[in-house]
């Protein structure tokens, strides 16, 4: 029967939570040790019953230091015979950077869509705080427990709790981008009792992204697109006009022409309005040019029939404004042009 002398595990892992101590044909012994390094606890366990928990540091196993399994193990007279017991260690270090993400889409009621499909990832840190209550809930009585071990665990918690700060939220999926933070925080909040319950701590929780279904993100990008135009169209119309405009002024016998046809774009109305401004002496050129007094079209000073509806032009007219004037008159009264 070999007897135990220092008990010590030195944790060269980066994931295992829970080592069984490997006792062979070991037997624990009066005067044995225990080393318990930072970040570990140890836990003493006798016939299926968690006993007494240990935190850092050095111990001389006897009575005084194993009372609880003492008591169990029926001792009339103390710790005196060697025996053996399941030892436990436990790290109780920050397991980083641990990868959660949804396998399938999880349905929410959204305020603005209905119910929509929304899929999620990111990342989130946690720890043993309660070994007792650790190896009582999840462990089982297996030689190691990993993080593998309890992943698929928790990730069905933390999807709970995701959803379940999301209808909490009221926010609409349109707004998910810029909350992040706040639903993060939100669901670390909401699963401290949980965890806590299995003896864990969640130290950190972040959700990195929330996306739609690809075929709705489509749905919004068009939908988007459209409102841009929608609210673009009014100045898509009048630099059409105003590129009209320029084309009239340099043939003024287009100006007809165009209204009547209507630019093939239901513009008859603007337009019409338009090229009555033409006509406008103060906003059309000063060129000398007279202005035909039947249908006010620009024409040259030279001219003396209307291009546009034949008629006489007659010396009542002022060539530069178009305004009627009185026979005899040297200069226009509307404008002062010498006539």
């Amino acid at each position: 029967m070999a007897l135990l002398k220092n008990i010590e595990w030195k944790d060269n892992s980066n994931n295992t939570i829970i080592y069984r101590y490997d006792m062979k044909d070991d037997y624990v012994s009066k005067g044995s040790v225990l080393t318990v390094r930072d970040g570990q606890n140890v836990v003493f366990a006798t016939q299926g019953k968690m006993a007494d928990v240990f935190l850092p540091g050095y111990y001389k196993l006897d009575t005084k230091s194993i009372p609880v399994l003492t008591k169990l193990m029926s001792w009339k007279y103390g710790f005196q015979n060697p025996f053996r017991s399941d030892i436990y260690f436990v790290s109780t270090k920050q397991f980083t950077n641990q990868k959660w993400g949804t396998p399938n889409p999880i349905t929410i009621r959204d305020k603005e869509f209905g119910a929509v499909r929304v899929r999620g990832f990111g990342s989130y840190s946690f720890r043993v705080k309660d070994a007792y209550v650790f190896l009582s809930e999840l462990s089982g009585s297996g030689h190691s427990f990993t993080t593998q071990d309890i992943t698929d665990h928790l990730r069905s918690v933390l999807i709970s709790g995701i959803t379940d700060a999301i209808g909490e939220s009221n926010l609409s999926v349109l707004d998910f981008a810029a909350n992040l933070d706040e639903l993060s925080t939100r669901v670390k909040e909401g699963l401290n009792d949980h965890f806590k319950s299995l003896g864990l701590e969640l130290v950190k929780f972040t959700i990195e992204s929330l996306s739609l279904p690809e075929e709705l993100e489509k749905a919004l990008d068009k939908n988007t697109a459209l409102m841009m135009r929608r609210n673009t169209t009014d100045v898509e119309m009048r630099l059409a006009q105003a590129d009209a405009l320029r084309e009239a002024a340099k043939n003024p016998g287009m100006a007809g022409t165009m209204i009547g046809a209507g630019m093939g774009m239901g513009m008859g109305a603007n337009m019409g309005k338009m090229f009555a401004e033409m006509s406008d002496p103060n906003a059309m050129n000063n060129n000398g040019g007279k202005f035909c007094s039947q249908c006010g079209a620009n024409v040259g000073a030279k001219v003396k029939f209307c291009p546009d509806c034949g008629a006489k032009l007659g010396a009542n007219v002022c060539g530069k404004c178009g305004a009627t004037i009185k026979a005899g008159s040297k200069f226009c009264s509307e404008c002062g042009n010498k006539l």
